[in-house]
C-alpha cells in the first residue's frame, strides 16, 4: 500500500512510537481511546484511499502524533486538524512549525498549510469547520464514531470523501447488506456509498487495542438523491422506531412502535411488497424509502427516539 510509490515515512515500528511519546514526555491515555498508528503500510494505505492533493481541503480528526498529517502536508494539502489531548497538540504546534506558519501567513487555504484546532471534535461544527469542498481522515475512537458519522452526513456542506479507521465490527455494521442492517447502516447507505478498504490487525497499534480495526471509505451522493427536510425527519422516525425491536416482525413493531393503527401499517406493508413477517435488519435502504412513503405522515410521537449504533 503505496501513495505514488512514496512511503509516509520509514523506520516506523511500535518501539518508534513509544520512544516518541517518552521524549515528548507523552503516554496513550485509555480514558482517551489512545492508540497509535505504528505500521508504515496502514498509514501508506491510509493515504492511498485519501488521494490528498495540492491544495485541497483535508479535515483531520484525532491526528495523534502527525504521522497522517505529515503525509497529507506532503501531498500538498490544506489540512485542518482537530485534537482533543492537550500534550498532543503541542507536540503538533512544535512539529510542524512550519505547515502552521504557512497557514496563519497565506491563510488556511494554502496547499501545504495546518490549522490546529485544539478541542473535542464532537462540540465542533465539522461540516463548517473547514471551506468546502474537503475530505475528511480520522482515526476514531468506537464510541463516537456513530455521532461523528451523524454530523458529517447528517446536514451540508458534506464532505466529498471520508477516510476513517473504526472498529472492525463497526465497519461491518456500516457496511451490512440487508439480513444485517442496523439503523446505522441504514442512516450512512441512505447518504452515502461506503466500503471496506481493508482490515488492521492490532499489532498496528502503540498499544495494541483488545480488538480488530477497519478502513472504510465514505462518498455521499449528490444532494439531488435525498428527501426534502420533512420527508427524511419521517424517515429517520420510521426507521428509529422499527429498530427498537430490531428482531422482531415488521408489521408488530410499527403498530407498537409508532402512532399508527395495525390495519395502516398491514396496508402500507402490502403497498410497499414488503412482507409483514420480515425482521427490520432484512430491509434495504430503498424498501425503507417505499415504505416511508406509503405511509404517509406519522402525526405525533411521544415516545422517545434512541440511535442504534
Amino acid at each position: 500500500m503505496t501513495t505514488g510509490g512514496r512511503r509516509a515515512t520509514t523506520g516506523l515500528d511500535p518501539a518508534v512510537v513509544r520512544a516518541t511519546l517518552r521524549e515528548a514526555g507523552l503516554r496513550a491515555r485509555h480514558r482517551l481511546s489512545q492508540n497509535f498508528l505504528a505500521d508504515v503500510d496502514v498509514l501508506d494505505g491510509i493515504l492511498a484511499e485519501a488521494a490528498p492533493s495540492p491544495g485541497r481541503h483535508v479535515l483531520e480528526i484525532g491526528p495523534g502524533l502527525g504521522l497522517l498529517t505529515g503525509g497529507l502536508l506532503d501531498a500538498g494539502a490544506a489540512v485542518t486538524a482537530v485534537e482533543l489531548d492537550r500534550g498532543l497538540t503541542s507536540f503538533l504546534r512544535a512539529r510542524f512549525e512550519g505547515p502552521l506558519e504557512v497557514a496563519e501567513r497565506d491563510g488556511p487555504d494554502a496547499p501545504g498549510s495546518l490549522r490546529l484546532v485544539e478541542g473535542d471534535a464532537l462540540d465542533q461544527d465539522l461540516v463548517n469547520l473547514v471551506a468546502a469542498p474537503y475530505d475528511v481522515v480520522a482515526n476514531l475512537p468506537y464510541h463516537i464514531t456513530s455521532p461523528i458519522l451523524h454530523a458529517l452526513l447528517g446536514q451540508a456542506p458534506r464532505p466529498g470523501r471520508s477516510v476513517l479507521m473504526v472498529q472492525r465490527e463497526v465497519a461491518e455494521r456500516i457496511a451490512a447488506p440487508p439480513g444485517r442492517m442496523s439503523y446505522l447502516s441504514v442512516f450512512v447507505q441512505y447518504h452515502a456509498r461506503v466500503r471496506i478498504a481493508f482490515h488492521v490487525p492490532p499489532t498496528a497499534f502503540e498499544p495494541e487495542p483488545a480488538v480488530e480495526s477497519a478502513v472504510i471509505v465514505v462518498e455521499p451522493f449528490d444532494a439531488d438523491d435525498r428527501l426534502d427536510p420533512e420527508a427524511e425527519d419521517g424517515l429517520w422516525r420510521l426507521v428509529q422506531a422499527a429498530f427498537r425491536e430490531r428482531r422482531k416482525m415488521i408489521h408488530n413493531v410499527l403498530a407498537r412502535q409508532l402512532p399508527v393503527d395495525g390495519p395502516r401499517v398491514a396496508a402500507a406493508l402490502a403497498a410497499a411488497h414488503i412482507d409483514p413477517d420480515r425482521r427490520p435488519q432484512t430491509l434495504a435502504v430503498g424498501e425503507w424509502l417505499v415504505l416511508r412513503e406509503a405511509l404517509g405522515p406519522l402525526g405525533t410521537d411521544q415516545r422517545g427516539r434512541s440511535r442504534d449504533t
